[in-house]
Order: C-alpha cells, then structure tokens, then sequence
C-alpha cells in the first residue's frame, strides 16, 4: 500500500476514533493538553504525529493501539476494494 493512500486512512482513523467517541477537536485538545489547532492540522493532514502521540490520542479516547489498528485495517481493505 503507498504511504500517501496509509497516512489518508492513519487520519481517517483517528478522526473516526474521535468521532465515535463523541468528542469534538477542541474537547480533544484539552483532553491532551494541546491547542485546538493540533487536532485540526492532523486531521487535516497537514502535521504528522509521532507514535507516541497517537498512543495518547488513542488512551484519552479509551481505545489502545490494537484498537486503531483494527479500524485502520477495516478500513484499507475497503480502500483496497
């Protein structure tokens, strides 16, 4: 899979996270200590996040890695389709 088409669905998903989670971007940036602007430029692809900070995203959501991983593999194989 190209790496453009793995970052769409990396923000894809985490916006779903989000989204699922029923918080909006500024509710999330406080939650992580972080300014609005921060969720908005990743989920807008134009700032790309370290592991770490995924994890954290992922923590104050209640969701792990693991589960990040199964929704970016859902959605991949529907890219791939």
């Amino acid at each position: 899979m190209d790496k453009i088409l793995m970052k769409s669905l990396c923000i894809q998903t985490l916006k779903q996270m989000r989204l699922d989670a029923q918080i909006t971007q500024l509710q999330l940036a406080q939650m992580i200590e972080k300014p609005q602007r921060f969720v908005s430029k990743y989920e807008s692809g134009d700032r790309s996040l370290e592991i770490i900070e995924v994890y954290l995203i992922c923590k104050k959501l209640g969701r792990s890695l693991c589960d990040f991983e199964e929704i970016l593999e859902g959605f991949a194989k529907e890219a791939l389709t």
